[in-house]
């Protein structure tokens, strides 16, 4: 159908520029279906452990989005908007994989991935659509082939029949054996000329005049922003025809439904309607999952979005309560008090400070301290795995979360291997404190021995006062 072709056409001059900043590349075909309502364990199952694929899938499909199981982390979203005629609804497919789970190879001054999809659509056992494409994928540098972020897009239009459809979809990277599918159903509904489409995060749009048109946007399927980064979220907000609405009500809830935000804004008119895309504060929203209303002043139907406002790139934070069990070795208790009383309306004016005073290069916009302490979780997670059951709540992960790496460690199972029990010494010459770890069992289970404990402590108490 001609709106494959019509996305292709407006977002394929994206994929060389997109790479070399923050704006994800762009493939030319696309598709995608919505997940099941409360499908996954949700934020509410329990933490979110930064880096882990599993809890990070959760996380996503507590939101609504589609998660796939596989080798392939990808996320993706459906959003529906006006079609010309009441007997089926536009529907955008929209998802995203990280460049660094692509297999790269190089091709004269870039590096070059290939990856297939295929969407499947069906009412019952027949099959209502099917995409199959093969996408190629540019970079400039080596350094984007690792981006861990949303660095690749796969998007569509699809005009479907209000009703309710199952919906396949599978992603494999063209060279290796990696591979992801998602089976979700698909609500489709029947939208009326004076009502809103879904409101859709983008990184840019712009907008259509005619709902025989289509809007040329870049879609956001993971519908995440990152706090103290990013400014706003552009939301399109899709009205076309000639009962479209003129105005609209835009209200953000935070955790327990809590009111953080409302404002009413007028559309501008663009031919024969008034789509436009509205900067959404992300200071006004809250930490973890917001979730975003649009309606028309004065009426009870309301379109909605829910979108994650996370600390960084993989570390999608549930809510504002579960950021302080990642912070406890970041900086002073009083300090996260002094967060933690924050009212749920004074959050992210309280995070905005939080960030000022914590950050230790204030001419930059990023908080490379927090960068670099979550980073630490990540890569504790993967060191340590085997010390617990998250690596960086181990003794020796907490150690290198709070403190760092050590100038030297000593492995007294190097020096004598017929010990019947091994000390590893950690070095932190700064802080003038040596923490010594015990394994009894001989297979690697470290633990901290009495004094090592005091001397932990220690050393994260200095290393705070440091940061101040």
């Amino acid at each position: 159908m001609a709106t494959a072709t019509l996305a292709t056409a407006t977002l394929a001059t994206a994929i060389m520029s997109a790479c070399s900043g923050k704006r994800p590349a762009v493939g030319p075909g696309s598709a995608i279906p919505t997940p099941r309502p409360g499908g996954g364990a949700g934020a509410a199952g329990g933490a979110v452990v930064p880096g882990s694929p599993a809890d990070m899938q959760r996380l996503y499909r507590s939101m609504g989005l589609v998660a796939g199981t596989g080798a392939i982390p990808f996320v993706s979203s459906v959003s529906f908007l006006r079609s010309p005629t009441p007997d089926s609804t536009l529907t955008l497919v929209a998802l995203s994989l990280p460049s660094r789970v692509l297999g790269f190879t190089r091709q004269g001054e870039r590096y070059a991935a290939s990856y297939l999809a295929r969407l499947e659509v069906r009412q019952g056992s027949t099959v209502v659509k099917l995409i199959e494409a093969t996408e190629k994928v540019l970079v400039p540098t080596f350094r984007e082939t690792s981006r861990t972020d949303e660095s690749i897009i796969w998007q569509q239009f699809l005009k479907l029949a209000p009703g309710r459809y199952s919906v396949a979809l599978s992603i494999k990277d063209e060279s290796s054996i990696r591979i992801a599918s998602e089976e979700v159903q698909l609500e489709v509904p029947r939208l009326s000329p004076d009502m809103f489409g879904s409101p859709l995060p983008v990184y840019e749009a712009i907008p259509r005049s005619t709902a025989d048109s289509l809007p040329r946007l870049l879609a956001r399927p993971r519908a995440t922003v990152v706090f103290g980064q990013d400014s706003v979220l552009p939301l399109y907000l899709d009205a076309v025809g000639a009962s479209a609405p003129t105005r609209a009500h835009v209200r953000i809830l935070g955790d327990g439904d809590t009111r953080l935000f409302d404002a009413d804004i007028e559309l501008p008119a663009r031919g024969d309607g008034h789509s436009t895309t509205y900067g959404v504060p992300v200071a006004k929203m809250g930490i973890g999952i917001n979730t975003v209303l649009v309606s028309v002043p004065g009426r009870a139907d309301t379109a909605r979005a829910r979108v994650l406002v996370s600390l960084g790139d993989d570390l999608p934070i549930a809510s504002f309560d579960e950021m302080f069990a990642y912070l406890r070795y970041f900086t002073t208790a009083d300090r996260l008090k002094t967060l933690r009383d924050a009212t749920p309306a004074f959050r992210p004016e309280a995070w905005a400070s939080f960030l000022k005073a914590t950050d230790p290069i204030p001419g930059t916009p990023e908080n490379e301290g927090l960068r670099d302490y979550f980073a630490r979780i990540r890569v504790a997670n993967i060191r340590f795995r085997d010390d617990g059951p998250v690596g960086w709540q181990s003794d020796r992960g907490t150690a290198f979360v709070a403190v760092g790496d050590p100038d030297n460690i000593v492995d007294t199972g190097m020096t004598n291997p017929n010990a019947r029990v091994r000390q590893q010494i950690w070095e932190y010459r700064e802080l003038r404190v040596q923490i010594v770890f015990v394994d009894q069992s001989g297979f690697g289970r470290w633990r901290l021995s009495t004094q090592g404990r005091v001397e932990l402590d220690n050393a994260i108490r200095r290393r705070m006062a440091l940061r101040q």
